[in-house]
């Protein structure tokens, strides 16, 4: 006599495939193993329902229960279903709502500092860099076993299931095996050249192209260049972190480039013209006489590159440098301009000398 998998389901015989399944999975989380450990009927009637499914779920099997009923030697599982193959065919539906199961597992992702100078990361630039990352074994095919898949046996902790169930009070769960790592397959004898981790470190390269404006901490993330997944999981990634390498003259102040000059105290006080080196070009400007430290000159559209192909402006700081060494005549010479040159010479000395004056009398 045929089976009514409709009446099983407790679905009509119009109902549409969201229904049924719907129906079959309401059904199978109530008499699912892991909710009713060691209960035969309840077993029983897991592996009725997921027969059912197995045969209304799919449209061709559906349409030829129609015409024919159930012929047994085209049944999904057979007249006696084992447990594991039902329990893995519910998985492979809703995935393991009860344990981890054999899910795949993406690959770990990578690091790499590329350290560069100033105006390559201000201008731009394409580095090549090798880094080092795990892959499968070229001798077993990733398997971790001499001879690749063949020589794969079923794991004996998990008798090849991938998982160990564990009773904890009403429930049991499902665990991956530790042994086998979920595969539910372990070697027969381990391939030599990755000690049967079926991993090997190999060197990558791979060619870095370092957009303009790039400022410490820009990462760059390179889709699957990272750590191979597991179980056909997909790869991790490479994520390229730049870092410039500190300048002595140049600085970045947001979106502006700021250059530091040094200058002669005599070419401060009487006045000059210089070259200023700016990151891809040179300019030369005027230092007007009486230039003080610190003071700042604008020069526009020659700094950082700015969205869209411009160029954001450049701070040229003025630093006065003064003597460090002095022979017997330099010397002579500057105590002689020291006496030359009045209070009138030195406006910010002689302000700060009147604010200690003040301060003198206000103690007095």
């Amino acid at each position: 006599m045929a089976r009514d998998h409709y009446k099983t389901l407790g679905v009509a015989r119009d109902a549409s495939a969201a229904e049924i399944k719907a129906a079959y999975r309401k059904l199978a989380l109530q008499v699912h193993p892991d909710r009713n450990p060691g209960d035969a009927v309840a077993e029983e009637r897991f592996k009725e329902i997921s027969q059912a499914y197995a045969v209304l779920g799919d449209e061709e099997k559906r349409a030829r229960y129609h015409r024919l009923g159930d012929v047994p030697g085209d049944l999904p599982f057979g007249d006696s279903a084992d447990l594991a193959k039902v329990t893995e065919f519910f998985d492979a539906i809703f995935g393991d709502l009860f344990g981890l199961g054999r899910k795949r597992a993406a690959g770990q992702d990578l690091r790499y500092t590329l350290e560069l100078d100033f105006d390559e990361a201000a201008l731009g630039c394409k580095k090549t860099i090798h880094f080092a990352r795990s892959e499968d074994c070229r001798v077993c095919a990733g398997t971790g076993a001499e001879g690749g898949a063949g020589g794969l046996q079923p794991c004996p902790r998990c008798a090849g299931q991938g998982g160990t169930r564990h009773k904890a009070g009403f429930f049991s769960t499902r665990r991956e095996c530790l042994a086998c790592g979920g595969s539910g397959q372990i070697p027969r004898v381990r391939c030599k050249a990755c000690s049967g981790t079926g991993l090997c470190e190999s060197e990558r390269e791979y060619v870095v192209r370092v957009p303009p404006g790039s400022q410490a901490g820009s990462t760059q993330r390179v889709a699957g260049e990272g750590s191979p997944g597991r179980r056909g999981g997909p790869a991790g990634d490479l994520h390229v972190i730049v870092r410039p390498r500190p300048h002595p003259f140049y600085r970045q102040q947001g979106d502006l480039l700021e250059v530091e000059v040094p200058v002669r105290m005599e070419e401060a006080a009487l006045g000059t013209e210089i070259e200023v080196p700016l990151l891809d070009a040179r300019v030369r400007m005027k230092i007007p006489a009486g230039t003080q430290p610190g003071s700042v000159f604008r020069v526009r559209g020659k700094g950082l590159p700015a969205a869209g192909g411009s160029r954001s402006d450049a701070h040229v700081r003025v630093q006065v440098e003064v003597p460090g060494v002095c022979d017997d005549d330099a010397r002579a010479a500057l105590e002689k301009l020291g006496g030359m040159l009045g209070d009138d010479a030195y406006p910010r000395r002689r302000a700060f000398q009147e604010m200690m004056a003040t301060m003198q009398r206000r103690e007095e």
